[in-house]
């Protein structure tokens, strides 16, 4: 949908790839870390390579590419933004999510640590929080009607969110509509967290 954008496409928890073909993107304006895994398991059942894959690609691969990103300032007078895409998970215990929550509750910190370092330079850094999000991965981890209807029932505005209502609130946040919005989490859950 956008002509001239050509993602590359590279395992981030590789940190030397990451470095070499991030690095080679030139100076930034505008970054959106968005990837993620859900390895949803009971918190006693929890295997080591599942907690290291997700704090690998949930929270060491936005540190990575965000420092890769703000060394490289951008071009003269322009300031930058930062959108981590993080959960409503980050905020409330979700059974079976345990490492889930965790890496995005540590990701919204990593993100506050952020605004605050890199707000001197000119960078804006802000989450978005959404409810589950039908995507592929949405639809796996969400498609059992009994799981599903115990989530919906939670969200006052009675649905999960589709991708655009994501996409709208990432576009807010790294325009400049939010100039003055660092540090913050906005949350695009249908008010699942007020419930």
């Amino acid at each position: 949908q956008c002509p001239g954008i050509d993602p590359p496409c590279l395992d981030l928890a590789d940190w030397d790839a990451t470095e070499a073909t991030v690095g080679a993107a030139g100076p930034p304006e505008l970054l959106v870390n968005n990837a993620a895994v859900a390895v949803l398991q009971p918190f006693l059942e929890v295997p080591p390579a599942a907690l290291e894959r997700s704090l690998d690609v949930n929270l060491r691969a936005v540190l990575h590419v965000s420092q890769i990103v703000a060394r490289q300032p951008p071009p003269q007078g322009v300031p930058g933004a930062i959108v981590n895409v993080s959960s409503q998970a980050s905020q409330r215990a979700l059974r079976d999510h345990a490492v889930y929550c965790s890496t995005k509750s540590a990701l919204d910190m990593l993100s506050k640590v952020m605004a605050m370092e890199l707000g001197p330079h000119k960078i804006r850094v802000n989450t978005v929080n959404p409810t589950v999000v039908m995507t592929d991965m949405g639809r796996i981890n969400w498609s059992d009607p009994q799981k599903s209807a115990a989530m919906i029932n939670r969200i006052p505005l009675g649905k999960f969110a589709e991708v655009d209502d994501v996409v709208n609130s990432i576009l807010f946040l790294l325009s400049d509509k939010s100039a003055m919005t660092t540090g913050s989490s906005l949350m695009v859950d249908g008010g699942f967290l007020v419930s």
